[in-house]
């Protein structure tokens, strides 16, 4: 699975090293890149940080935020996939105060995903494919 799929997909799985690796490197990224866009639309004004009225800048936040509510959606899916869990449970993640960010901190960035293939696909991390799979991989 290439960057891009990880980032914007909703199907497949990834490990925890991806999940904390792509969630922490993307919410950077994002911040520094608001930060520059609103110092740059304020004539470089470090106050500008502060209390930005640009309309631009605002405009240009908003579609940074929603970038990063996909990304985080689509990094969340791919670790519940590899929990074995469905969608369901990232809107409990996301939308349950306290207990929905606790748990979902802990079951999504803590916990092992499940060994081998699961009805979200194989193993990110290459383990515990199928008889099935390696006798393909032979006639192939």
């Amino acid at each position: 699975m290439d960057v891009k799929h990880k980032l914007f997909g909703f199907s497949g799985r990834i490990r925890r090293l991806d999940y904390w690796l792509l969630s922490i490197g993307t919410n950077i990224s994002i911040a520094i890149v608001d930060s520059l866009q609103t110092l740059a639309l304020n004539g470089w004004d470090i106050n500008a940080l502060e209390n930005s009225d640009n309309l631009a800048s605002g405009g240009i936040t908003l579609v940074l935020s929603l970038l990063n509510l996909w990304i985080t959606i689509a990094l969340m899916l791919k670790r519940c996939h590899d929990r074995d869990k469905r969608w369901g449970w990232v809107a409990f993640f996301l939308l349950v105060p306290i207990v929905g960010w606790i748990w979902g901190f802990i079951e999504l960035g803590f916990l092992d995903g499940t060994q081998g293939r699961n009805r979200f696909g194989p193993s990110p991390k290459g383990i515990g494919g199928s008889e099935e799979d390696d006798v393909a991989k032979v006639f192939a």
